[in-house]
């Protein structure tokens, strides 16, 4: 029989089973030859992982086309792509005008990208590459990054700028632009306006300027095809034969600056001594009627109060059935559902109503007249009773003369 321990266990089945050493020997082997393997799997993967590397983008630079702000930043894809030809290669793009807070960011395939930018102040922009996960075993893989800036080397005194410029798209069809020359300059300054948007093929020079002592202080827009809800850029520049002016830009979105037609035919009623009724109709002009937002004063005696509604009816109340007079005007603006901002419109005409005229013209004429017609009655009554009086007694002196005469015959 031969000697040395043994381990007895149970089966499945609940039978017995025996092992000898060597078999339990080999079975702790292989568990621990498994769990070998299994780290050693895993330092591969993440040595493997470790040495994935992709480089950034070449050539990245910010370009000008003349469109007053509306830049192109544009690069090419990265050295050594060769081991990533099945892969999808994106670029995160980050992008800022140079005193602002905070990055835009864009994670594109292209390879530019598009935006307006404020070019009275620089232009900072970085990118980078980056790999997605199926390409790199799951892990997140990017470049480093690659930077570009871009400015427009001043010229002139900053006083030479222009100033107060203001812009005003009245009632969405005619664009008027105006400001005020800059400190210092000299008298015979020329400032010239240039704009575009998407749609135009070049910038463009103002047409029609509003002169004041032959200096340019405004400009009158031709009609604006298809430049709604478009960043609509603007440069004023100027020239002078003492020093150089400073050029000024702009960018605005044309239905943020729309000036609207005041509302007309404003319509009063009251009804049952209380309900007050007001209406109006809905301002000229291309704006559709659901864009508006009215402002409504509205003064009944020495009391005024104002509220605002997107229709163009109100009803309300008279704080006293005594008031003899209601008045209202109404202004307009661009409501939010159509943009982001607008200006109010000039207010409208009052419209007003009084109390019963009836009433009042028989408190300031009738009543008083009547008076004046009693008091002239009484009069004639009294005048009428006395000259009676006078009468009777010349009637009775008359017949007393003639019994005398009778007797003395």
């Amino acid at each position: 029989m031969r000697s040395g321990r043994i381990s007895v266990t149970f089966g499945k089945s609940g039978n017995f089973k025996v092992l000898n050493l060597g078999e339990m020997a080999f079975v702790h082997l292989d568990v621990v030859r498994f769990y070998t393997l299994l780290i050693c799997a895993v330092f591969s993967s993440v040595s493997s992982n470790a040495e994935i590397k992709v480089n950034p983008p070449q050539d990245f630079e910010i370009v000008d086309p003349g469109y007053l702000g509306y830049l192109c930043l544009q690069w090419q894809p990265p050295l050594s792509l060769e081991n990533f030809e099945e892969c999808t290669v994106e670029y995160e793009l980050k992008y800022r005008n140079i005193d602002s807070e905070d990055w835009k960011t864009i994670i594109t395939k292209n390879l530019h990208y598009k935006d307006g930018f404020d070019l009275n102040k620089g232009i900072e922009a970085k990118i980078h590459t980056l790999l997605p996960p199926h390409c790199t075993n799951g892990s997140k893989v990017q470049s480093l990054w690659s930077e570009a800036t871009y400015w427009i080397a001043p010229q002139g005194n900053q006083e030479t700028k222009i100033q107060e410029m203001d812009c005003v798209y009245y009632n969405w069809q005619y664009l008027y632009c105006s400001w005020k020359p800059g400190m210092g300059v000299h008298f015979n300054t020329s400032y010239q306006l240039f704009y575009w948007y998407d749609g135009l093929d070049h910038a463009t020079q103002c047409a029609e300027y509003i002169q004041v002592d032959g200096q340019n202080i405004g400009c009158r827009f031709p009609y604006l095809e298809a430049s709604d809800y478009k960043d609509f850029y603007i440069c004023v520049n100027g020239s002078s034969d003492s020093d150089p002016v400073r050029p000024s830009y702009f960018i605005f979105q044309l239905q943020n600056i729309v000036k609207p037609l005041p509302p007309d035919y404003l319509i009063i009623t009251v009804k049952n001594s209380e309900e007050v009724n007001l209406k109006w109709a809905t301002p000229n002009g291309p704006i559709p009627a659901k864009c508006f937002i009215y402002e409504i004063e509205f003064t009944e005696d020495d009391t005024t109060w104002v509220t605002t509604t997107v229709e163009n009816e109100l009803h309300t109340t008279r704080i006293s059935n005594k008031s003899q007079q209601l008045c209202f005007s109404v202004r307009s603006k661009v409501n939010i559902y159509c943009s982001d901002d607008g200006i109010w419109s000039e207010w409208s005409g009052k419209q007003c109503w009084k109390g019963d005229i009836w009433e009042e013209t028989l408190e300031v004429f009738v009543m008083p007249l009547a008076f004046i017609s009693l008091f002239a009655f009484l009069i004639t009554c009294l005048l009428l009773y006395n000259h009676k009086t006078v009468l009777k007694m010349v009637f009775y002196g008359e017949k007393e003369v003639f019994s005398h005469q009778d007797t003395f015959c």
